[in-house]
């Protein structure tokens, strides 16, 4: 029996702009981005709004990918829409224009069928809500939450709240830095860990990622891409890999090894993201594409397979 991934976060209609291109009202949103990730490896259940111009399409690609759509809900009005656009620096986008619509006032209410799933990742939204979720699932093994700069600035008190009961926070190395206070990453990560979770993963886009936790320290590059032609998505596709890979394992608790491995598919899944506007070049991705690109990363990095 696999064990079931649920996600709450955004689900939206992205406009984007970077040297290469732009593309209007292409599909984007934090819970599309991980579901489609990490459907490739467990069953996903999402949980989001999306307006009355979601388009029933959109809706069809995700439950023909092992994505239960059950808590989606429809509200009066359109979908939340983010514009930005990508300059000499891709790691860091610019935001034109934030349309919230309907996700302004969205409410998390999980169907009774997600409250007793395994795994609970919650996407970058505000902290009260990311606690409303909390407090709706029952005993899950492994909860992982993400988070931005606004709510560090304007819901600390909340967010300090969320992070006492997660095991892990994946975060960007900015947030992380404005979290803590910290002068770069490794300090960071470990007054992280005082706050509550018992791992943190710190997203350093083309430089990769930084692990820490109880046994220390463990960090690799990004995997090698020489076309980057989008980025957005891919913290929140790197997020659907991890939890992907380790709903897969179907282990009652999790080494640091596991985590490990978790960041490398992460970081793997993140790689195909990148290389296409939106969610197009993710949507392309089957098991055999990961696992030559994995082949490729051990390669570069010197990891094996034998240890996973």
């Amino acid at each position: 029996m696999k064990n079931h991934i649920v996600v709450v976060g955004s689900l939206a209609y992205d406009s984007i702009e970077t040297p290469r291109g732009k593309v209007e009202k292409t599909l984007g949103g934090s819970a599309n981005y991980f579901s489609v990730a990490a459907s490739l490896f467990s069953p996903v259940r999402i949980v989001g709004v999306v307006g009355e111009d979601y388009a029933s399409s959109d809706l069809e690609l995700l439950q023909t990918r092992n994505i239960d759509t059950q808590g989606m809900i429809t509200a009066k009005g359109k979908t939340f829409h983010w514009e930005g656009s990508y300059e000499n620096d891709m790691n860091e986008a610019k935001t034109l224009k934030t349309d919230l619509n309907v996700f302004e006032h969205f409410n998390p209410e999980l169907p009774e069928s997600y409250r007793n799933s395994e795994f609970v990742f919650l996407a970058n939204i505000h902290p009260q809500l990311q606690l409303r979720v909390l407090d709706q699932v029952k005993n899950p093994l492994f909860v992982a939450s993400d988070t931005m700069n606004l709510w560090i600035n304007a819901a600390r008190a909340d967010l300090l709240k969320v992070l006492s009961r997660v095991h892990t926070l994946l975060i960007n190395e900015g947030e992380a830095k404005l979290l803590t206070g910290a002068s770069n990453a490794i300090a960071a990560a470990s007054l992280i860990l005082q706050m509550g979770p018992r791992f943190v993963v710190i997203k350093r886009g083309e430089y990769g990622f930084l692990m820490y936790g109880p046994e220390g320290y463990f960090m690799l590059p990004a995997v090698p891409v020489s076309d980057v032609i989008d980025p957005t998505g891919a913290g929140d596709t790197f997020a659907g890999g991890f939890f992907g890979y380790l709903a897969s394992r179907a282990h009652s608790s999790f080494t640091t090894n596991d985590l490990k491995w978790a960041c490398v598919f992460g970081s793997v899944m993140a790689s195909f993201t990148v290389q296409g506007f939106g969610l197009s070049s993710l949507l392309k991705v089957n098991s055999q594409d990961v696992e030559t690109r994995l082949n490729l990363f051990e390669k570069a990095t010197k990891l094996s397979k034998a240890e996973n």
